[in-house]
């Protein structure tokens, strides 16, 4: 990428830098409004025209718990749902959901915003971790909203959260590492290899299964040997999930081992991920 210093006649020329790049958080933090804007404009694209608007933001994981409840009930009965003690199949799914929705539209949108901003990228300088954040915090908006759904079912069925609910931002920060750390490694390989966005739907629906999301995660891994839970738990969204159940729904705590296991898997994945990030953006340009 060149550049000209209009202080002096000479001109100044800029090269990418070779190796492993440093995140350059300050950088990232002065760009700030930029990602706001960005994030604003992935929310207004996807309800543009659109019948119910952000509406769907309710719609989607309601639909989906909906049909969960009637088909566990059917194959299962009404007294073996694989739910949390104390708390009904719907609402347990319901919340279970709300992360999930906000970590599987962050990954989907996220993994093909590079290719997306081809002329951006191209023309302008700015921090290009941005472009891939601006999904995940559009996703936040969509949290936000069914999260008032999950609250009025709570009245519904008089569950009042204890004082873990204090917790729940961490949980939520939790979540959007995760997905912010899948996004950015999707979002770069598919600059590359053109195929991630197509297998991202499906790898997402997979590991959806393979997360507490329909059933509780003490409803499979009761009576498991210890290597069998950490390998689950190894699943960063398994923490975030069950963490979203006991800080609202005041299900049974996370234990020791959960906690570090997530947070350990989300720590390592984001960091990693980012500095990968940082060290083939050098080729946007060229490759989209």
């Amino acid at each position: 990428m060149c550049s000209h210093i209009t202080g002096r006649n000479d001109p100044v020329l800029i090269k990418p830098r070779s190796g492993w790049v440093p995140i350059d958080l300050k950088e990232l933090w002065q760009y700030r409004e930029l990602a706001l804007m960005l994030a604003w404009r992935e929310i207004l694209i996807r309800y543009k025209q659109s019948l119910l608007g952000a509406a769907w933001a309710i719609i989607q994981p309601l639909a989906t718990m909906l049909v969960f409840t009637v088909l566990f009930g059917l194959l299962l009965g009404r007294g073996n749902l694989p739910t949390i003690d104390g708390v009904p199949y719907s609402v347990s799914t319901y919340c279970a959901l709300l992360p999930w929705q906000m970590f599987a539209q962050s990954v989907t949108r996220a993994s093909m915003s590079i290719v997306s901003n081809q002329s951006l990228i191209s023309k302008v300088y700015f921090p290009r971790l941005i472009i891939p954040l601006a999904p995940v915090l559009a996703a936040l908006a969509d949290f936000a909203i069914a999260f008032l759904l999950l609250i009025a079912l709570m009245m519904w069925y008089h569950i009042v959260p204890g004082s873990a609910i204090v917790l729940l931002p961490v949980y939520v920060v939790l979540g959007l590492a995760t997905a912010l750390g899948s996004a950015l490694l999707l979002a770069a390989v598919n600059t590359v290899y053109r195929d991630i966005q197509q297998a991202v739907p499906f790898l997402v629906q997979v590991l959806m299964y393979l997360s507490p999301v329909l059933y509780s995660a003490q409803s499979v891994l009761r009576n498991q040997p210890e290597w069998v839970k950490v390998l689950y738990y190894s699943n960063p969204m398994t923490g975030v999930i069950e963490g979203f159940r006991w800080t609202v729904l005041g299900a049974q705590p996370p234990s020791p081992l959960i906690l570090t296991c997530s947070a350990l898997a989300v720590f390592v994945m984001l960091i990693g991920y980012m500095f990968y990030f940082k060290r083939i953006e050098r080729r946007f340009a060229d490759v989209v």
